[in-house]
């Protein structure tokens, strides 16, 4: 039997703290990504910094029982744990994400990169690289990568954590870009590309034209990316390469809260694309995979075997 594929996700751990409640739930894109890349059989490992603090221990406890290795995960003495105060105001979300914390000083460890030598996949992020000290050890551990490495930038854009610069010089590493409809043109704006073929209306749903577009222009300003994956939330996402493209209309679901829904989407993906999948495929197991953790509270929700068995059967009926 082959080993596992191990599977890197580096950035930000952290506790989305509503305002007015005592418990918080525990995420962070990479971590939500690391999380399903370990449900569906990798060897997952989180690259991420906490405090010694009480935030850290819970952490760790909620960790624990999935299966993703946290053993490279280091401790930060003076700073805090990573949050996200959660507010709401005429009811909608306002986002506090607290600063200097643990994740903001990640350091490049040897241990970090010998796994980073051997990863078959790594996925990294805009928001984490909002200090200059992390945004060194990301970019720096994902240069380490061998070059059959799968390198995922996941564009997370929470201002003011991003520039032009964190952007240009992920993408450049990259080769993997995956964003959603709305983060897309304001890449291509961010970096001076242009936004849309001419004549081409942008809108954010029905406009395939304009995202294909966009996700062409990526690719041929940046050679060492091989695909771009755009996802369009309900109305499902598009993927497109130098060769094809493919587009998938999403599945209906009743939405449980939707968060970690993109970071469910970009495990399958990753997951699929060590395993040589066509674009079809991917586009399926992602929308599965995300469909399914919107569908639930959280994004590390409980995911009962049968579940999972049944998505992957799915996933494998549609090739």
């Amino acid at each position: 039997m082959r080993a596992p594929h191990l599977i890197l996700g580096i950035g930000e751990l952290l506790w989305d703290m509503p305002a007015h409640a005592p418990q918080g739930t525990l995420g962070g894109a990479p971590a939500n990504f690391t999380v399903m890349a370990g449900r569906l059989g990798n060897h997952a490992a989180i690259l991420s910094r906490i405090g010694r603090d009480e935030l850290g221990r819970e952490a760790i406890e909620r960790l624990n029982p999935l299966p993703v290795d946290v053993g490279a995960l280091q401790i930060d003495a003076a700073r805090a744990t990573g949050r996200v105060t959660v507010d709401l105001q005429y009811r909608e979300p306002r986002y506090t994400i607290h600063r200097p914390v643990a994740w903001d000083n990640m350091e490049l460890s040897d241990e970090w990169v010998r796994l980073a030598e051997r990863a078959d996949a790594i996925c990294f992020g805009s928001l984490a690289q909002r200090s200059e000290q992390s945004r060194q050890t990301i970019q720096s551990l994902a240069a380490q990568t061998g070059s059959a490495c799968i390198r995922v930038f996941d564009v997370n854009l929470r201002p003011p954590f991003y520039s032009e610069e964190i952007i240009e010089e992920s993408l450049e590493l990259a080769t993997v870009a995956k964003m959603n409809e709305a983060e897309a043109p304001l890449i291509l704006d961010l970096l001076g590309l242009a936004a849309a073929e001419p004549g081409v209306a942008e809108s954010r749903f029905e406009s395939t034209p304009a995202l294909r577009f966009a996700a062409e222009r990526l690719l041929e300003e940046f050679p060492g990316l091989q695909l771009v994956a755009i996802t369009r939330g309900s109305h499902g996402s598009l993927l497109v390469t130098r060769e094809e493209w493919n587009e998938h209309p999403g599945f209906p679901i009743t939405v449980g809260d939707a968060i970690g829904a993109g970071d469910a989407f970009t495990a399958a993906l990753t997951h699929y694309l060590l395993r040589g999948a066509s674009l079809a495929t991917l586009n399926e197991a992602g929308n599965r995979w995300g469909g399914w953790v919107a569908s639930q509270k959280g994004a590390m929700p409980e995911l009962p075997e049968q579940v999972r068995e049944g998505i992957a059967a799915e996933i494998e009926g549609a090739e």
